[in-house]
């Protein structure tokens, strides 16, 4: 019996660092894409060229399984993949795990997606809801400035994660490209896989699904623009490490793309490929280049959609001319351009989405006759705060509303069509409420 009970033991353990063994060749993720009635793409990172996987099912049907396609990571690509589960139906729950090497892998967090609902035509829309946030900043500290390290409070993943929202918007510098990294392709791709591999990420990133847009710490060096000689690689890496809709629309390039949840649309722009340098005293003064600006246009005149969100990097509605928000730099001409726009073609219910200046705040433009414009900002997720925010001469602010610490927000939408709302919730890094606002559809 002894005899038996060692060489069960050892096999016991053989197995188990085999298990293990094979769990460690992830390097990140699974992290989950955008969802569509008929398809979820699911991320994820090894750390060495590996066969990757992906098998999905009902929540109620554990034992009928699909498979994704397969892909052979490789390190030109960072190891990266990304795994549609195109056998689904619209509105269901489903469960999935990762298969590296033919071995399924052990993790030890829920791993979930959905699929969008059907409702138009049937039922009033899908109450939903989502958080949002800007400024990811994970030290390592051989790379960063000397001192205290300019990031912190990592566990606002995890308290993110315990709302369970229906999905993500990240809004730039979502990554802090440091002096090592954005000259080169390999100091890119580290520094993605750098933040990207936050322990306290990986149990958010597998359960909710992720949009995001750029900024200039994800495009290239602070404040960076067109000029930057690198972009090609850093929109490369962009569209390696997150599962967008597309990366780019038409033939308009750069970190630009739209999708629909529910009764809302999303216009996810690019405030760096196509912007001219915050010093360049001469020619035009644009942030988002006259092409993009007309898909804006021609998708916010078109929109059916109740709530019409635009996420934009830098804040839009502040009549601060300080930082970059868009009343700065000769931008105001643009930013009243867009304005002027929406109340010609009389655009209700638009709402801006926007981070960058390192504190939160709401800010709203009412013009008698003319239909209300929101800018709903959330800065700082993890990276440091702006204590000075209260200097700041924002007219349009809502009184009270100024945040200067960690933290994102939720947004819910709810209520029959024709009452629709959005409760908007800020919170810090541990999840504490900080402060709430509702918005009730315009007619």
């Amino acid at each position: 019996m002894k005899k038996k009970n060692v060489f069960l033991t050892v096999v016991l353990l053989i197995i188990g660092i085999s298990v293990n063994a094979q769990s460690s060749l992830i390097q990140s993720g699974p992290m989950l894409g955008y969802s569509e009635m008929l398809e979820v793409p699911i991320w994820l990172q090894t750390k060495i060229p590996a066969k990757v996987q992906i098998a999905y099912w009902l929540e109620d049907e554990p034992d009928i399984k699909s498979l994704t396609n397969i892909i052979f990571t490789e390190k030109n690509t960072a190891f990266t993949a990304v795994l549609v589960a195109d056998s689904v139906e619209p509105g269901n729950n489903y469960n999935y795990e990762v298969i590296i090497n033919d071995k399924v892998q052990n993790l030890p967090y829920e791993t979930k997606f959905e699929t969008q609902q059907i409702w138009k035509w049937r039922t009033d829309p899908p109450n939903f809801s989502f958080v949002m946030g800007s400024g990811t900043y994970i030290n390592e500290e051989k790379y960063d400035r000397p001192g205290k390290g300019y990031g912190d409070g990592y566990d606002i993943f995890n308290s993110m994660n315990r709302l369970d929202p229906n999905f993500m918007i990240w809004l730039g510098d979502n990554i802090y490209l440091r002096e090592p990294d954005w000259n080169s392709r390999t100091g890119i791709h580290h520094r993605y896989t750098h933040t990207r591999s936050t322990p306290e990420m990986q149990a958010f990133l597998a359960s909710t699904h992720n949009y995001a847009i750029l900024d200039d710490h994800d495009f290239g060096p602070n404040d960076s623009d067109r000029g930057f000689w690198n972009k090609n690689e850093t929109l490369k890496a962009f569209e390696l490490f997150w599962a967008n809709p597309s990366y780019g629309v038409g033939n308009i390039e750069g970190a630009i793309t739209s999708f629909q949840w529910g009764d809302a649309d999303f216009f996810l722009l690019d405030n760096r490929t196509h912007r001219s340098p915050n010093k360049r005293k001469t020619g035009e003064r644009t942030q988002l280049g006259e092409d993009q600006i007309q898909w804006l246009f021609d998708n916010l005149a078109t929109s059916y959609g109740t709530f019409k969100f635009v996420v934009l990097g830098g804040q839009f509605l502040s009549t601060s001319a300080t930082y970059e928000s868009y009343m700065n730099y000769g931008f105001e001409k643009e930013r009243q351009r867009i304005i002027d726009f929406i109340y010609e073609e009389n655009i209700k219910n638009v709402v801006f989405l926007t981070g960058d200046v390192h504190f939160s705040e709401l800010a709203v433009l009412k013009k008698k006759g003319k239909p209300t414009i929101w800018d709903i900002t959330s800065s700082p997720l993890n990276s440091g705060t702006n204590t000075h925010a209260l200097e700041k001469d924002n007219k349009l602010r809502v009184d009270g509303s100024v945040i200067m610490v960690r933290n994102f927000v939720e947004i819910g939408l709810s209520g029959p069509v024709k009452e629709r709302k959005i409760d908007l919730n800020y919170y810090d890094t541990d999840g504490n409420l900080l402060w709430s606002y509702q918005i009730i559809r315009e007619y």
